[in-house]
């Protein structure tokens, strides 16, 4: 039967389809879920092995030496003042082993207070290298601890941004990593407090700078060099974000993580860890307007130069002494005339990827492309607009489960042309099947007569053969968007939805093979079939039985099975993903039972499962 056939095409093509997803994207992101929690449990068996605190047991790890000022931004006439990165030396405390408390301790610091923040600012560089987020925490605990973003160089993770100067000869010494600043007033940054900041070099040049922040994730720095010598100075700005360790990824490229940035009229540069070690430097283009940094998964760390002036910006990988990943930028020269001052203002951005605070920054700081910090893909002007209808209906119910149910009703209505005449012309099939069957009959023994009558008789029943396979082929793309919102957007993380289902962007949590926790085992990943793959599983094969079975054997094996191969595919899905598949195959059996029975069709629902329970007679002997 020809609907049957190409029914049978789209589910193959879907198959195909989720089997590759399965492979490229689920696989890889299970086997990081395995290092992680192996590397977990390491670092608590080390813990636990390590002496308590006050022993006189000396570290096994060795300090490691500083590497030298290469990695800091220098243009062809401008070099820094200092020699060294600021990196630990070969007498500051080994990096690795060092707590946070300690590595805090070893220098003078402004404390970072706001809603959304904590952490500090370290006076030696003005380096922002302690940075905690309140609103988010390592699990769905809320006991657990915080998301700490940077942390000092001397940390085994250790990762931070900063800005400074190049110089030359005529102007001295410059602010850099090594430079030890003097706060002035309240050494506590606010939104509603900035600090000031300030050094004098040997020539009487006197930088300032004031740092504001935000109630989020935006720090302001505002540099103003004043020069009281008598010979006008030329300074060139500049910022860096380094990361002296490579992070665990996903491993899907699905979701970009690493180095990033949007350079003029380059579009976005997305780099991974991997190319950069090969690379070493890559170097776009100057520019005048962007940002360049460094993002993980749900959160980034962001340099925005002045947009005024032209800047090179620089994506690179050393591994002299101690390996780290940066991207930096270095301004044009701005020259200051004896007893006259220049003002800089620049950016940094640290904190989570919030889908509408990061379109706000670029709106309101004109930001070049902000907005693609965050991972939206090739498909943007589908998957960014899905994003934007699930928090709408999150806004309006408080919960993003309920917004996917909502969203389903959306997709459905605004499909529902297009769904519904290719259900109409599926219930038609339906009708003219014995005038089908007359025409094999016929002409069985002739393929290409049968084909030129089948094709006259759709021409007069205004049947469209192929029309079946939409309704599940336009799932396809709705199913990648609303994946990729899933996965890369930090609103569904750890996002609830009602009983068992916490986090909305992992997979369900239970098992039919413990009997969903009441026996104490753990099944394997591949056996984690939990409750709502199995509620996918059931509609899917109740919206296939709305259809009669097919008589060939191969086929009807294929209707029998396909629903428990999506089963288990989907398992290892995020949850909202198999909520918004199985809640979409509901509406879609009502849908289609309207429609078949408006078209007077007879629906072959509750006919298969009878015939499913009727013992089939044995073939003769």
């Amino acid at each position: 039967m020809q609907q049957n056939r190409n029914y049978i095409l789209a589910i193959a093509l879907s198959v195909l389809v989720l089997a590759v997803w399965q492979y490229f994207f689920i696989a890889p992101q299970m086997e990081q879920m395995d290092r992680e929690r192996a590397a977990q449990e390491a670092v608590q068996a080390e813990q636990a092995a390590q002496p308590p605190a006050g022993s006189s047991t000396p570290s096994a790890q060795a300090p490691q030496a500083a590497p030298g000022s290469g990695d800091l931004p220098q243009s062809t006439t401008a070099t820094t003042a200092t020699a060294t990165t600021g990196l630990p030396g070969s007498g500051a405390a080994a990096s690795g082993n060092i707590s946070r408390e300690a590595a805090l301790a070893q220098t003078d610091r402004i404390l970072i207070d706001t809603p959304a923040l904590t952490g500090s600012i370290n006076l030696t560089g003005a380096r922002f290298d302690d940075l905690g987020l309140k609103n988010y925490r390592e699990t769905i605990n809320p006991t657990s601890p915080i998301i700490e973003l940077l942390s000092p160089a001397v940390m085994k993770d250790g990762y931070f941004a900063e800005f400074g100067y190049a110089g030359n000869e005529f102007s001295g010494t410059v602010p850099g990593p090594d430079t030890v600043w003097t706060v002035q007033g309240t050494p506590t940054l606010t939104p509603a407090n900035p600090v000031v900041l300030s050094w004098t070099n040997d020539k009487d040049i006197v930088f300032q700078r004031t740092i504001g922040v935000d109630e989020n994730y935006m720090f302001e720095i505002i540099d103003a060099v004043t020069n009281n010598s008598t010979a006008a100075v030329s300074v060139s700005p500049y910022g860096r974000v380094t990361r002296l360790y490579r992070p665990e990824t996903t491993g899907l490229f699905i979701l970009h993580e690493g180095l990033l940035g949007v350079i003029g009229d380059e579009g976005v540069q997305q780099i991974d860890y991997g190319d950069v070690e090969d690379d070493r430097t890559i170097t776009p283009a100057k520019g005048s307007r962007g940002w360049l940094g460094i993002t993980d998964k749900y959160w980034a760390t962001a340099l925005i130069p002045s947009q005024v002036q032209p800047f090179q910006a620089r994506f690179s990988y050393f591994d002299d002494k101690r390996p780290r990943y940066q991207t930096d930028f270095l301004s044009d020269p701005v020259t200051i005339q004896p007893g006259q001052s220049q003002t800089v203002e620049k950016h940094l951005f640290a904190g989570a990827k919030l889908v509408p605070l990061i379109d706000s920054y670029e709106e309101s700081y004109n930001i070049e492309s902000f907005e693609l910090m965050i991972d939206w893909g090739w498909f943007y002007f589908i998957t960014k607009p899905m994003f934007y209808v699930l928090d709408y209906f999150f806004k309006m119910f408080g919960n993003f489960g309920i917004a996917i149910l909502m969203t389903t009703v959306i997709l459905k209505l605004f499909f529902f042309p297009l769904a519904n005449k290719s259900y109409v012309s599926m219930a038609n099939m339906k009708k003219v099947q014995p005038k089908m069957e007359e025409i094999k009959a016929q002409f069985g023994d002739d393929r290409q007569a049968m084909q030129q009558e089948m094709m006259k008789l759709y021409k007069e029943e205004k049947i469209n053969p192929i029309a079946g396979c939409w309704p599940i082929l336009l799932q396809i793309p709705v199913f990648f968007a609303l994946y990729k919102v899933l996965y890369i957007t930090i609103e569904m993380r750890h996002a609830p939805f009602f009983g068992w289902i916490q986090d909305l962007s992992a997979p369900d949590p239970t098992s039919i093979f413990n009997l969903f926790g009441l026996i104490p085992f753990d099944p394997p990943t591949f056996l984690m079939i939990g409750v709502w793959p199995l509620i996918m599983g059931i509609t899917m094969f109740l919206q296939m039985r709305m259809n009669p079975t097919p008589p060939d054997p191969t086929q009807a094996m294929i209707f029998n099975w396909m629903p428990v191969v999506f089963t288990f595919m989907l398992a290892t899905f995020p949850a909202g993903l198999v909520i918004y598949w199985a809640w979409n195959n509901f509406l879609s059996i009502i849908q289609q039972g309207v429609i078949m029975k408006r078209q007077g069709v007879k629906i072959e629902l509750w006919g298969n499962l009878l015939g499913m329970l009727k013992k089939k007679p044995k073939p003769a002997e």
